[in-house]
């Protein structure tokens, strides 16, 4: 969902999703609906001797509530904080820190690879998390009590210490890509490759999701836990695949893959759109680059031909409906850098581009066929004269386009 910025800490962009405004009125309405269990906790854990009576009236059980929640969450972005500063210290840039439905996310840049910097990066933030709990623990007896604004803000200093220290534990658990999922993986790369380490916390993390998931299922219906579970699942396989087609693609660079300039199919752009469209059904395209006066111009796709009225075909020119906002990557880029640049965009190809000059195509076709032969065969010396795209013109090895849209 759609984020929007609140303010930076250390020069990191603070961001809240919009799910966070969702979870944050439930979290107040959930803490103050059990004022009564969370007192009976800190009396029974702390001693405290808090008086229940001027906490559960009216409205002020969600008042603290929201105060509870709104610390919950200020605490978890000091969680995350704590990943970020470290990372930062080791020359990784910070995009965002931002607060969701979950909880927090800082969002690197890249993830490290050496495994010492990822272990420090992974246990900063519980590290974090515990100094919280333990320093407000402190500050719990440091609070004079008698009043019912001593007891108010007794009942949320004791809260925040027990969540902070229960935060820590829950993100130590092997659930990757949680921290104790990222320190499992970091502990694996010691004696194994980054790409295998990840492997098996993978594995690990996703063994891990599945027990939370039934977890969550069969004690009381815990939807959020299911939920938890759930974005580990996914997590975990994602990453696991990223890490995986970025070690197979080392050392491949995108001249390797691509469909070269002398055999790629490109329209002029003065050729008028009926033109267009009779090589698009001849030919089974459904992209061509846009090429004037020997240099590419701009990308033309059916989605754009299909804007002009079949009876003006003849008289609109390809320039006229083709596409300038071109995305490009050079020859000499690796080829994972083109499939994170084709999913940063949303496109299925990128033009290679040297300089001004057009040298070649790559497509996502390409890239997984390549993947495949990669896996298959341990590099790509022994793969075919032309793969994917380059076997067909740019179409995949069907020779149609399986993915007539993504040009763009």
């Amino acid at each position: 969902m759609r984020s929007f910025r609140i303010g930076s800490a250390f020069g990191i962009p603070i961001k809240l999703d919009l799910t966070f405004l969702l979870v944050l009125p439930l979290f107040a309405y959930i803490i103050g609906s059990q004022v009564g269990i969370w007192v009976g906790t800190l009396n029974d854990l702390f001693d405290a001797g808090l008086a229940l009576d001027g906490m559960s009236a009216g409205l002020m059980p969600y008042v603290l509530g929201t105060v509870a929640a709104i610390g919950l969450f200020a605490s978890v972005l000091l969680h995350e904080l704590g990943h970020s500063l470290v990372a930062r210290r080791f020359g990784f840039p910070i995009a965002s820190i931002t607060l969701w439905l979950f909880g927090g996310i800082a969002q690197l840049s890249e993830m490290p690879e050496d495994w010492k910097q990822e272990l420090y990066i992974a246990v900063a933030g519980p590290i974090v998390s515990i100094a919280l709990g333990v320093g407000l623990y402190a500050l719990f007896y440091v609070i004079p009590g008698g009043g019912a604004a001593a007891n108010a803000l007794l009942f949320v200093v004791g809260y925040l210490a027990i969540t902070n220290l229960a935060l820590a534990a829950f993100n130590l658990l092997p659930g990757f890509p949680m921290d104790g999922g990222r320190v499992l993986r970091a502990l694996l790369a010691r004696t194994r490759s980054y790409a295998r380490a990840t492997q098996i916390a993978a594995e690990v993390g996703k063994t891990f999701a599945i027990l939370l998931g039934l977890f969550g299922l069969f004690a009381g219906f815990n939807i959020f836990l299911v939920g938890v579970a759930f974005f580990i699942y996914i997590g975990a396989s994602s990453e696991a695949q990223q890490t995986l087609m970025k070690a197979a693609f080392e050392g491949v660079r995108v001249r390797d893959i691509m469909t070269p300039r002398e055999r790629l199919h490109t329209i002029d752009a003065e050729d008028s759109v009926a033109t267009l469209i009779n090589r698009m059904f001849r030919e089974r395209h459904t992209g061509y680059p846009v090429m004037r006066d020997g240099r590419v111009d701009g990308l033309v796709t059916l989605e754009d031909a299909k804007t002009v009225n079949e009876v003006e075909r003849d008289a609109y020119r390809v320039e006229e409906v083709m596409s300038t906002d071109l995305i490009t990557i050079g020859p000499d880029d690796d080829a994972m850098t083109a499939l994170t640049r084709m999913q940063e965009s949303g496109v299925g190809r990128l033009l290679v581009m040297d300089g001004d000059e057009l040298v070649g195509l790559v497509s996502r076709t390409d890239l997984m066929t390549a993947l495949t032969i990669i896996r298959s065969s341990g590099s790509l010396d022994n793969r075919p004269e032309a793969t994917g795209a380059a076997a067909d013109g740019g179409r995949g090895g069907n020779g149609r386009d399986p993915r007539p849209n993504e040009l763009r």
